[in-house]
Formats: C-alpha cells, sequence, structure tokens
C-alpha cells in the first residue's frame, strides 16, 4: 500500500508543479511578447504557447481526480456528521459504514461509466484541439481516479471496522517529519 500511496502523492505533486510551471511560462511569454522591443516581439511571437492552456486544463482534471482519491485516504474532504456523532456508537458506526459502502459505490459506477466512454471514444479519431492527442487520453482520468477513490472508501471502510477509527487529518503535523527529527537525533 506504501507504493499506491507515494505514486499518487507523486502523481498529485507531479502535475500541480508542472502545470503552474507551465502557466508560469506561458504567462511571461505573453508578457514579453507584448513589450514594443522589436527583436524580442519578432523572436518571442515565433514561438507558440497556445497549447499551454489546453494542457494545463488536462492536468489540473486528472489532478483533481486523484487528489479526490488522496482526499479519501487522509480524511480531508469536508464532511457533515453533526447528526451522525450523535447517534449511539453502535448506530453510528453503521451509518459511516454505510455512508463508505455507498460512496465505494458510488465512484465504482462512475469508473464504470468512464471506462466505458473511454473504450467508445477510444474507438474514433478524436483529439483534442491543440495538444491533437487522443481525446480517449484525457477522459482515462475519469475511470482510473474514480476506481482509484472507490479503493479508498473501501480501505477507509475496512480500517474503521477493524480499528473504529476514520482517518483524520492533522493540519499540523507534516509527513516524515517525525523520522527526520529521530534521525537527527541519533
Amino acid at each position: 500500500m506504501k507504493f499506491l500511496d507515494h505514486l499518487e502523492e507523486w502523481i498529485i505533486a507531479t502535475l500541480m508543479g508542472a502545470a503552474t510551471f507551465i502557466i508560469f511560462v506561458a504567462v511571461v511569454h505573453r508578457y514579453l511578447s507584448g513589450l514594443p522591443i522589436g527583436w524580442l516581439q519578432d523572436e518571442l511571437i515565433q514561438i507558440n504557447t497556445s497549447w499551454a492552456q489546453e494542457l494545463c486544463i488536462y492536468m489540473f482534471v486528472w489532478m483533481a481526480k486523484f487528489g479526490a482519491a488522496y482526499g479519501v485516504r487522509t480524511g480531508i474532504h469536508v464532511g457533515v456528521d453533526v447528526v451522525i456523532n450523535r447517534l449511539s456508537t453502535p448506530w453510528r458506526n453503521k451509518f459511516i459504514v454505510f455512508g463508505l459502502l455507498a460512496g465505494a459505490t458510488f465512484t465504482g459506477i462512475v469508473g464504470t461509466l468512464g471506462a466505458s466512454f473511454v473504450w467508445e471514444i477510444g474507438h474514433t479519431d478524436q483529439t483534442s484541439a491543440d495538444l491533437e492527442v487522443p481525446m480517449w487520453l484525457v477522459y482515462l482520468a475519469v475511470p482510473l481516479g474514480s476506481y482509484l477513490m472507490s479503493f479508498r472508501f473501501l480501505q477507509v471502510m475496512v480500517q474503521f471496522i477493524r480499528t473504529g477509527e476514520l482517518p483524520k487529518h492533522d493540519h499540523s503535523h507534516v509527513e516524515g517529519l517525525d523520522e527526520e527529527v529521530q534521525g537527527a537525533k541519533a
């Protein structure tokens, strides 16, 4: 599971960093192209960055799908649980398991419908406007991200049934810092 956790985090961080960098370069290019410096304008106008916006949109879609699965795993999704927390423990546990199963079922259905859509569009010649990549690659984020999210709901449910604990996100905790402090003390 650690490999999948790290892969998920690596994908999200890489997409976020790359999208930020690409947008930064495109904005700087656009700004510098507008400066009334003849030779600079001539050079920059020859560089086409029209693809940057489309690529970043696709990167953010992929990031959002994998980020949603990350949110389920780490407990950072916002939830309204005032009524659930007022229930007696047996009823509370049943409602939590039901909610997690409902989330897994829903995202599994979305993943299956998304996979069907990707399969259908994969048999066409549709490509994106600027990048001209096959659209099935773009839409592949839906089934992959949804199936991962469904898996994360099931993972959290099994953990809850075993331990009675749901993942809670501690905003003050920095992943890996405890190990580094221990290593520095040794």
